[in-house]
């Protein structure tokens, strides 16, 4: 979605729910993560030693969960996001293995405007495997730009005078006239 079709704050309310499309998990994304990163734990990277483990083979990251659930939900829905803020009481609930199929269910649960060209947006996020079943969920809060900033309080005194002397040139001439 292009920037003219991305929503701004104005556009959004408190309810609105997006379901984001699939990503499958591959091995190569493991990989990447732990490149990308540094966290070469073997947990995520050694199948052999994995398989000794808790899950009995290798489990995906948890920040690449919380990546890829960035990642899904930035289409789902697209707005003019100005900036992550915050990330709140985030819940890592079940593994993801490669294989697996994710989708993120987002909506928003509050809005709070933030200056005269931002608002900030609370979405309640939730990361889903294939079985439906909830892996990760949390709160993240972000900036989101208004598509038309509200006025500053110059521009807002500059149009009440207008109005006042519109109205007392409309005063005087009606007075003037009787």
């Amino acid at each position: 979605m292009k920037s003219n079709d991305s929503l701004g704050y104005e556009q959004l309310g408190v309810g609105d729910k997006w379901t984001s499309e699939k990503r499958v998990i591959v091995a190569s994304d493991l990989v990447s993560f732990a490149e990308l990163t540094g966290d070469h734990d073997p947990l995520h990277t050694d199948p052999e030693f994995a398989a000794t483990g808790p899950f009995g083979r290798p489990v995906a990251h948890g920040l690449l969960g919380l990546s890829i659930l960035a990642g899904l939900s930035s289409n789902a829905p697209s707005v003019l996001t100005a900036a992550l803020v915050d990330i709140r009481s985030w819940s890592f609930s079940k593994p993801v293995f490669v294989g697996d199929s994710l989708y993120a269910i987002t909506e928003i649960i509050d809005l709070r405007a933030r200056g005269r060209r931002h608002g900030e947006v609370h979405w309640y996020r939730q990361l889903f495997n294939q079985h439906g079943e909830r892996v990760q969920d949390g709160i993240l809060v972000t900036l989101v730009s208004r598509r038309v900033p509200l006025p500053t309080k110059k521009t807002q005194m500059s149009l009440l005078e207008r109005a006042e002397s519109s109205l007392e040139s409309a005063n005087g001439e009606a007075v003037g006239t009787f």
